[in-house]
């Protein structure tokens, strides 16, 4: 039985290296997750009750990878479901769907990580000002 992920639980590792420990699921690449029933999450994931809950994670997380400060991300945000969801979980309308307890803001390169690599991605150190250089 796998141990369910929350949020509260997740913001008590203070690194980017232990969060990620802690939400890494050692997938394989080319294994189905919905199969021929993958219609229904990209269904889900259109429908307004996640557009909205996809708006309040961002902001809880300051548009931050992993809720980590010093990570903001700048390209597209993904809404990581900390434990994976299922077909059954959809059609049933279960808690781990929309409720922020259960949602992470990542990058795309970290949410491919956390289901396929047994490594932790390391970030670019940044600095003041990098990703502006007219204040430089």
């Amino acid at each position: 039985m796998m141990k369910i992920r929350t949020y509260t639980e997740l913001m008590q590792l203070k690194t980017f290296e232990e969060r990620f420990e802690y939400l890494k699921l050692n997938g394989s690449v080319g294994v189905d997750t919905f199969g021929f029933d993958r219609y229904i999450n990209q269904t889900f994931y259109r429908s307004t009750a996640w557009k909205k809950i996809r708006d309040i994670v961002i902001v809880r997380d300051n548009a931050c990878d992993l809720g980590m400060l010093g990570y903001e991300l700048h390209d597209k945000i993904y809404i990581h479901h900390m434990n994976p969801i299922t077909v059954k979980d959809i059609v049933s309308v279960t808690e781990y769907l929309t409720n922020p307890e259960y949602l992470i803001c990542v990058s795309f390169s970290t949410h491919n990580a956390i289901h396929y690599s047994s490594d932790c991605i390391r970030k670019v150190e940044r600095k003041p000002n990098d990703m502006c250089p007219w204040k430089k």
